[in-house]
């Protein structure tokens, strides 16, 4: 073989990258997670038009989100053992999932999403989603897992790795409190819910405190819900004796230092176009996305209507 084409296949087998492949949440507790695999990069110089995730042992009923642009394939095997999953014993299920036929550039960044159980898992331990990015010349395969006591920072292409903590110390796992603190970059946010609605009212309204506990300010750019199809922050105060309520523009800014409420009668969220009306003892997911913290996924628990700031008539 000429020396030319040996050194090509070698610089195309692999492909190497710049920033590792990531899991949006790193630890959670045993019972529901969603995995949100975080691709920073095609290629070097190249697009990636292919993902493979393999779901580790442990990480059992998987099911992937549909990805607009993005044809989904999944395969299916036996687990090593027998898994109790909401009361039925199961032995196999969804064991790799692949997005194709979609094209992710080198200067962009894109999200995979798959929901499913953690079981039969214990504190301390940490699972790999090892990940391939398939491109027109070579792949980048994050798969590498860190010897005991390596640094998994050491690593050329460590696998998005989860660290599985207590029973009720994360926020995926069951018995956590839906308004536990939420960190996020150098926020936290406390105190999240959300109004009960009154039959025909068209509006909801959602409350939280947002601390900066960084060094610089943040900004609060993205609201959605997929109850709702509508979310915006609103303000709230009274104009020649009449309240009025418009949308905050530009966005939220959080000062570095400072926490800002958002409160009844004040800054609050408004979900709009609701579907489903919002009823105490429900609950109503919510993703913020601020300028550097990035995105965060909360559930806001739905308590009793009264007192100030009533959407009935906006």
């Amino acid at each position: 073989m000429p020396l030319a084409t040996a050194c090509a296949l070698t610089a195309i087998s692999i492909i190497t990258a710049h920033a590792h492949a990531s899991l949006e949440k790193r630890e959670a507790s045993p019972g529901s997670y969603k995995a949100v695999l975080k691709i920073p990069h095609g290629c070097d110089g190249q697009a990636t038009h292919t993902v493979r995730l393999q779901i580790p042992e442990g990480y059992i009923g998987v099911k992937p989100m549909p990805k607009p642009g993005w044809t989904i394939a999944t395969v299916k095997g036996d687990y090593a053992k027998k898994y109790d999953l909401h009361g039925e014993d199961v032995a196999s299920g969804v064991t790799e999932v692949t997005w194709s036929g979609g094209e992710l550039p080198d200067d962009f960044y894109d999200e995979f999403t798959v929901s499913g159980t953690l079981a039969g898992v214990e504190a301390g331990q940490t699972l790999f989603f090892k990940t391939t990015q398939l491109c027109a010349d070579g792949e980048v395969a994050w798969i590498e897992e860190p010897a005991e006591g390596q640094d998994p920072h050491s690593l050329e292409h460590p696998a998005p790795a989860l660290k599985v903590a207590a029973a009720g110390g994360g926020h995926e796992g069951h018995g956590v409190p839906a308004d536990a603190a939420v960190t996020v970059g150098d926020l936290e946010i406390t105190g999240q819910w959300a109004r009960a609605m009154l039959p025909g009212q068209p509006a909801g309204g959602g409350y939280m405190t947002i601390a900066n506990k960084g060094s610089g300010p943040d900004r609060l750019v993205s609201i959605t819900s997929a109850a709702a199809g509508r979310a915006e922050i609103h303000s709230m105060e009274v104009v020649d004796g009449v309240m009025v309520m418009r949308p905050a523009a530009g966005g939220l800014d959080i000062p570095a230092g400072a926490a800002v409420e958002l409160k009844p009668g004040g800054l609050h969220l408004m979900f709009m176009e609701v579907a489903e009306r919002f009823v105490v003892g429900a609950s109503v997911p919510l993703t913020l996305e601020f300028e550097k913290a990035g995105k965060v996924e909360l559930t806001l628990p739905v308590k009793a209507a009264g007192g100030g700031g009533d959407h009935s008539n906006h």
